[in-house]
């Protein structure tokens, strides 16, 4: 399973069950107070309650080892996440209004789609072309700003084969909640086809090139012909112009 995604689970979990507890404690003794030291069941106010040391140091001393055993959960899932594998392969991540630009490392580029092997640890390089942007990714429990003149970093492991969403957390303007993409985790095998194929996209006309042909191959556009270049409007039997012919000029032949 994915370090990162264990222990935030857990620190979540932790906080969870932490608050349920304490809901369920002040609950239970409000209700108790209330028909306790109702009018009905205390005309007479009691005057004999007085301040107690022991409580005032019991309602100090738990609460605070409670909010730092959140801090060493928080603290664990924030150390695995900066502990970087020294031989995790890389991305650039470029947020930009408004989608997601990566750049793998053999130069391959991609918009809004991130194929990533499976069984990998991913380390990525995150920065941004105009705003911050921040680059989640909620499947794997990470999130990290994309800020403008600076290079931040994040990683996971991928784990599953799939896709999972990515999204931008942070306002980046008029079409921010427009600004997904997908992460598709593959087999290594595959991921290796796609990633050393050649991007033929802006060198081959696809509507033209034949079935079986090999990309890159054929460099013709489907937008020209390929038939002899004819000009239509003018005929190829009689050269005469009849646009140009000028009644008056026929006139003045005849005088």
């Amino acid at each position: 399973m994915n370090p990162i995604v264990e222990l935030v689970d857990n620190s979540f979990i932790f906080i969870v069950a932490i608050s349920v507890l304490l809901l369920l404690g002040v609950t239970v003794a409000m209700i108790y107070f209330v028909f306790r030291y109702s009018e009905k069941n205390n005309p007479k106010p009691d005057q004999s309650i007085t301040g107690s040391t022991t409580l005032e140091i019991l309602w100090t001393v738990i609460p605070l080892i409670l909010v730092l055993a959140m801090f060493f959960y928080g603290y664990e899932g924030f150390k695995e996440m900066r502990n970087i594998p020294p031989n995790a392969m890389l991305v650039k991540v470029t947020g930009k209004m408004w989608f997601w630009h990566f750049e793998y490392d053999n130069k391959k580029t991609s918009d809004t789609l991130l194929v990533l092997p499976q069984g990998k640890d991913v380390r990525f390089e995150l920065m941004s072309a105009d705003v911050n942007h921040s680059f989640y990714v909620p499947a794997f429990r990470v999130k990290e700003d994309c800020i403008p003149g600076r290079t931040n970093h994040m990683w996971f492991h991928t784990t599953n084969i799939g896709e999972f969403d990515i999204e931008c957390a942070e306002y980046c303007g008029m079409n921010h909640s427009y600004m997904l993409g997908k992460v598709r985790v593959v087999p290594e095998k595959e991921y290796l086809e796609w990633v050393n194929r050649v991007d033929t996209v802006k060198k081959t006309d696809s509507l033209t090139a034949p079935t079986g042909t090999v990309p890159g191959t054929v460099k013709t556009d489907s937008i020209k012909t390929t038939q002899p270049k004819v000009d239509t409007t003018k005929t190829t039997g009689n050269k005469k112009d009849t646009l140009k012919v000028n009644p008056k000029d026929s006139l003045k032949k005849n005088k």
